[in-house]
């Protein structure tokens, strides 16, 4: 059985360090590079049976066009060929983002909402994405370029195995009691944080959103998220099915577009509560 080291951003201040059982954990690995392997690839490459719908920011629940109006190729990493032209978001889109997102937090029902209620909804959308997995395999797989049977048999699964974590623990964070010398009773409370900008980059897109997103929703925040300029498509597929399962509008707005314009301006954002991405010195930039 392996084991991964993760840290989660699952309790306001603070970070939760957890051990987490890889979903690899009974895959005989020699046999995975065999079934893995490109030695019996076609001559040209498959098309995948999937179609692409939703290309456009999700700003407020709504899929609207960049204010720019600009979009941007995204290729299919086999061949350099376009898959789709993507709303490029940029400094007035985050503006328009996380305006939704704050008044989806400060108004919306979603941080009043029980944190029972706020599990539901997470459950639901899990339930979602098992029923449209073959789609969401071959989405990432075209713009991402993995496996196909590494998405659907492998991050897919654990994707959804990931939210319903996340489901569990949005009603068992409880608040603590501290001992206190004389007629006192002090007691600490955990809060939602608020609006979190969050930035998810190009290698595991959909994990990268569980892990980023199941957190901050469970625990009842709102969220602007910018996707890698290199793989948009999932993230905005897996979002729509998110607000079919019922999360109100405004709780997750979905950026696609580049570091130097729509990350800078979501990282320095004076109305974001919490920062999240992955970085280390200046990939940031191109995030």
């Amino acid at each position: 059985m392996g084991l991964e080291f993760k840290t989660f951003h699952m309790l306001p201040n603070s970070y939760l360090r957890l051990w987490v059982v890889a979903p690899w954990r009974n895959v005989n690995l020699r046999r995975s590079i065999c079934r893995f392997s490109t030695a019996v690839a076609t001559e040209e490459p498959i098309t995948p049976p999937v179609q692409v719908n939703y290309t456009q920011l999700l700003i407020n629940g709504q899929f609207v066009n960049a204010a720019s109006g600009k979009t941007f190729p995204t290729l299919d990493p086999r061949t350099g060929d376009v898959i789709a032209h993507v709303a490029e978001g940029e400094a007035e889109d985050i503006n328009r983002a996380v305006a939704a997102a704050r008044k989806a937090f400060d108004e919306g029902p979603w941080p009043k909402m029980t944190p029972y209620e706020r599990s539901r909804i997470l459950l639901r959308f899990a339930d979602l994405v098992e029923q449209n997995i073959e789609e969401l395999a071959a989405l990432e797989t075209w713009d991402n370029g993995k496996p196909h049977e590494q998405s659907a048999q492998i991050e897919l699964p654990m994707f959804a195995r990931l939210f319903r974590y996340y489901a569990g623990w949005a009603d068992k964070i409880h608040g603590l009691t501290v001992p206190a010398d004389g007629p006192h009773h002090v007691q600490i409370l955990h809060e939602p944080i608020g609006v979190c900008g969050q930035i998810i980059p190009w290698n595991f897109p959909l994990l990268m959103f569980a892990w980023k997103v199941g957190p901050a929703l469970a625990t009842g925040n709102s969220i602007v998220l910018k996707t890698a300029e290199q793989t948009p498509l999932s993230a905005l597929y897996v979002a729509k099915l998110l607000h079919e399962a019922g999360l109100p509008e405004g709780v997750l707005n979905v950026i696609s577009g580049y570091g130097p314009t729509a990350g800078a301006a979501l990282a320095s954002h004076m109305d974001v509560d919490k920062d999240h991405k992955n970085s280390r010195d200046l990939t940031f930039k191109y995030s």
